[in-house]
């Protein structure tokens, strides 16, 4: 059995017992006066440029989990004000004497407001800093970026893509203990 993925290519299923599981993150896309917020983090590729995103916890809404994100990638609140977007990338590494890591991520991304710094509050582990860049300053830079999403959301942003918050819809059963 197979699927169409991409226009005139075909790809494989998987069989049931070797289910699929991509890495759900989420991600801040925050602008103000025309530049973009970036963080600076270290990576086992080197120093790379990221919107401030990371991994979706246990038990925790996408919203929940970016807000909670932006405030330790950057140390302000973030208050979301839209989804800007759903994305999947896959990203492939090839460590020196380890087995090839495919991974593939599903990204959502949103905008709003950077609030207030929290004080006392210092940059999550690994992340040196916090940039503002143009939109012209994103674009070149891309061989930096983290993921292909970074430019890619920041473009949707221009365009002025939006959805409503409650687009995406969290079950209270995911809060039950």
């Amino acid at each position: 059995m197979a699927f169409q993925g991409v226009p005139g290519r075909f790809i494989e299923s998987r069989p049931m017992d070797n289910r699929w599981s991509p890495s759900v993150t989420v991600a801040a896309v925050i602008e103000r006066a025309g530049r973009y917020l970036l963080v600076e983090e270290e990576t086992p590729e080197g120093l790379r440029l990221n919107n401030p995103a990371g991994h979706l916890e246990p038990g925790e809404s996408p919203l929940d989990g970016c807000v909670r994100e932006a405030l330790e990638e950057t140390t302000h609140r973030f208050t979301p004000t839209d989804l800007l977007g759903v994305y999947l990338s896959r990203f492939q590494r090839q460590r020196p004497g380890e087995p090839l890591q495919d991974i593939t991520y599903l990204r959502f991304a949103f905008t709003g407001e950077l609030g207030d710094q929290v004080a006392g509050r210092v940059l999550d582990a690994g992340i040196l800093r916090t940039v503002w860049l143009s939109p012209d300053e994103v674009r070149a830079s891309q061989e930096r970026h983290r993921s292909p999403l970074v430019l890619r959301c920041m473009e949707d942003h221009l365009r002025g893509q939006r959805y409503p918050l409650d687009v995406v819809y969290t079950d209270v059963s995911l809060y039950l203990a």
